[in-house]
């Protein structure tokens, strides 16, 4: 592109947006804030004092939006509902998409976007903001890359909390979001799992599902919740075989009576060493000189990127639509993501493995 500086346009002004999105743009000198959209017009004008342009556009319906051609790119940071046809309606209008994750509630609505864009020749990506940390980008390039851990044939993808049901928004709605914790959570740890293996080629899942701690006096982190409204999962789990032989076990919950909690983390198991994600720490482990070693590299890294994961995310995918390059996330594989987290879910619902072409 010869454009130098990008306008961007933010669809949902709600909590991701402000917590991630919007926060990471702003760090990003090559973009601005043009326009913001939100069903709730003071969330929307809320938005745009803090983080937008002085001329920075409102609006309430997201067709009005694109009909600005003046915008670049857009992120929509709507319910899980919303992503597929938002995205579609803006990948045709010719913006640049960054969806926030999952990328779509069912698996054909993800495919569906993964045409779109193909057809319309925008980039699309997803906002899985984990493969942008630090210890993240250093597992990728320093020890996945150059074959540091031998053959994967064994991982672990674990988003568990004890405690935390979120309790704002739309998260127990199974209509606006598909799920709960599988999709929420869950997303964010096979992702980054499917990431460092390099392996988007599942076989067959066999999925469980419960929703077993329905009671709002539990000590919830962020407080106590409508049982009535509580229309998800509290955990799911998913035991995952990819086609060259490999095993994924997905373990994902908000409310589960476990001692340690441990989210957005995986665990990689090579013939040559294994690696683990935990609490945004990156811990090696294998074996010198007959001894069993452990390895915490990051610390003397140089190349690692210095910005807080929502900033280099959002700086990765500015540069990439600036310089035509591919953005972290590829379409494609976030829409594995999804086949693999509507399997588990079907699995669950069947009490039968389900099985990939």
């Amino acid at each position: 592109m010869e454009k130098k500086i990008l306008n961007v346009a933010v669809i949902g002004c709600g909590g991701i947006a402000n917590s991630k999105h919007m926060p990471g743009l702003k760090t990003v000198k090559e973009a601005k804030m043009v326009a913001f959209c939100d069903i709730i017009e003071e969330r929307a004008e809320k938005a745009k004092k803090e983080f937008g342009t002085p001329d920075a556009k409102v609006y309430t319906d997201y067709k009005e939006l694109l009909k600005d051609q003046s915008i670049d790119v857009v992120h929509i940071c709507t319910p899980n509902r919303s992503h597929s046809f938002i995205t579609i309606d803006s990948l045709r209008a010719g913006k640049h998409v960054m969806v926030e994750k999952p990328m779509a509630k069912t698996a054909e609505e993800a495919r569906e976007m993964v045409k779109v864009a193909k057809e319309t020749g925008m980039k699309l990506t997803v906002g899985y903001q984990n493969r942008c940390r630090p210890e993240s980008v250093y597992l990728k390039k320093e020890v996945m890359e150059k074959g540091v851990l031998g053959e994967v044939y064994y991982a672990k993808a674990l988003a568990i909390r004890r405690r935390a049901t979120p309790t704002w928004g739309v998260f127990l709605n199974e209509y606006e979001q598909g799920g709960g914790p599988l999709i929420d959570i869950g997303t964010h740890a096979l992702d980054l799992t499917l990431y460092m293996m390099d392996n988007y080629e599942p076989k067959m899942v066999l999925g469980t599902s419960y929703k077993k701690l329905n009671n709002p006096k539990c000590g919830n982190v962020w407080g106590e919740w409508d049982p009535k409204q509580h229309k998800v999962e509290d955990s799911a789990f998913g035991f995952i075989v990819m086609k060259n032989g490999a095993t994924i076990n997905l373990e994902s919950s908000w409310a589960l009576n476990i001692v340690d909690p441990i989210e957005a983390s995986t665990v990689l198991c090579g013939t040559k060493a294994g690696a683990q994600i935990k609490n945004k720490e990156l811990i090696l482990n294998y074996d010198k000189d007959d001894k069993l070693v452990e390895e915490k590299p990051i610390s003397d890294y140089e190349g690692t990127i210095k910005q807080a994961s929502a900033g280099a995310e959002a700086q990765q995918w500015i540069d990439a639509i600036l310089n035509d390059t591919d953005p972290c996330v590829l379409p494609e594989q976030a829409c594995v993501v999804s086949e693999i987290l509507e399997a588990i879910y079907k699995s669950a619902e069947t009490g039968a493995p389900v099985y990939f072409d």
